[in-house]
């Protein structure tokens, strides 16, 4: 979820179940375990207002480099720290340099299907499912190009096997949760499973977190991405 509340700016609390609450936005009443210190409940589909922005954003990129395409959506106002918009940003950005590697997709047909798929995901999956959003992402990527449907073999073994990989990854570094460590993870682990599973050649490169600052729960030099880590 955000780092701080969206109201008061307050520090967060995860409860041990769920309570209802009512979003001080659009006061949508539903069943969560995250408020801030004062009380105050934002529901997902607030926090992620502008998150429509990255469909005309991948429309229009060239690259092949899915790190360099959500690190652009990382930047966009609607972006926060933590937070579910992360969980449709994985998947759109490997879309995007899918099929500008050569991938054969309806690119705006697939953005809008992950779009559908990532908003379900909500906030905090990853402390409370056991199944951080981003790696799902991944999955729900792999799902798309190859059209799996909970009756096929092949497509739905891939796509298990993609969120495996990511999640698998993501455990691997331990917690607490970073949405941008956890994007990156999934993104590369998808790079490489494209490749032997698909045969399309996506780009990838080094990434060194600039995000540091913003995250009060930094693993510093336990990140892979951390630039704590680089030798000069």
């Amino acid at each position: 979820m955000q780092e701080e509340c969206l109201i008061c700016k307050e520090k967060l609390e995860y409860l041990a179940e769920d309570v209802m609450m009512e979003c001080a936005i659009c006061h949508k009443q539903e069943n969560s375990k995250t408020r801030c210190i004062n009380g105050h409940y934002v529901c997902n589909e607030c926090h992620t207002q502008g998150i429509d922005e990255i469909i005309g954003l991948c429309l229009e990129e060239s690259s092949k480099n899915p790190l360099l395409i959500i690190q652009k959506m990382m930047d966009l106002p609607f972006c926060h720290m933590h937070g579910p918009e992360h969980h449709v940003m994985v998947g759109a950005a490997l879309l995007t340099a899918y099929r500008n590697a050569g991938g054969d997709i309806d690119l705006a047909a697939a953005l809008i299907e992950m779009m559908k798929r990532g908003k379900s995901v909500p906030g905090g999956a990853c402390g409370f499912w056991g199944a951080c959003g981003a790696g799902i992402s991944s999955g729900m990527f792999v799902s798309i190009i190859s059209g799996s449907t909970p009756l096929q073999e092949q497509p739905f073994a891939l796509s298990h096997k993609m969120t495996a990989k990511s999640l698998g990854r993501i455990g691997d570094i331990g917690g607490p949760r970073c949405c941008k460590r956890d994007s990156f993870l999934s993104i590369l682990s998808a790079i490489e499973f494209v490749k032997e599973n698909f045969g399309v050649e996506m780009e990838g490169e080094k990434v060194v977190c600039s995000y540091v600052g913003q995250n009060n729960q930094c693993i510093g030099k336990r990140c892979p991405f951390s630039p704590f880590n680089i030798k000069y």
